[in-house]
């Protein structure tokens, strides 16, 4: 039997098919879909944040919620459930340039620094991405099919897309 796997905001879950994870409303989050296309084992990742550090020595932190953390632990996790970490490839969106600050609001480049850091870790874990719909001015939600390894992109107002 098929389910569907919801992953929430600063959330993460490992399937293996013939399951679907679908996480909603990407705006300046990114979207990590990891694959093993041997085993069908997939993870997704919903990054709400570039980086933990400013969060270390503080008595209780998400790791979910941020690249760093989340994308490793998410890793650690596939192999756990028998993926194997040199197969492993991604597939990232989101990242969206959701609200127009004045210049030098941090908050206005929050998609663009979460991009820029998921591809950071993503590379520094030896895990190649092999399709991005990331930054612009709009948000997306994605369907990760572990039948396939594909992952669907909708977006309001445009056509699903598929890599």
């Amino acid at each position: 039997m098929k389910d569907t796997i919801v992953i929430g905001i600063s959330d993460q879950r490992t399937s293996k098919s013939p399951n679907t994870l679908v996480t909603y409303a990407l705006g300046s989050c990114v979207g990590v879909s990891l694959y093993d296309e041997t085993t069908n084992i997939g993870g997704m990742a919903h990054i709400m944040l570039p980086d933990s550090a400013l969060m270390r020595g503080a008595k209780s932190m998400d790791r979910m919620k941020f690249a760093d953390t989340a994308i490793a632990d998410l890793l650690d996790k596939m192999v756990v459930q028998g993926a194997n970490r040199s197969r492993i490839t991604a597939k990232i969106a989101g990242g969206a340039n959701m609200f127009k600050m004045s210049d030098g609001s941090g908050l206005g480049s929050i998609g663009q620094r979460n991009i820029a850091s998921v591809k950071q870790v993503l590379f520094d874990l030896g895990v190649p991405i092999i399709a991005e719909d990331v930054g612009k001015d709009f948000g997306r939600t994605i369907f990760f099919d572990l039948d396939t390894g594909k992952v669907r992109v909708r977006s309001l107002g445009k056509n699903v897309r598929e890599m």
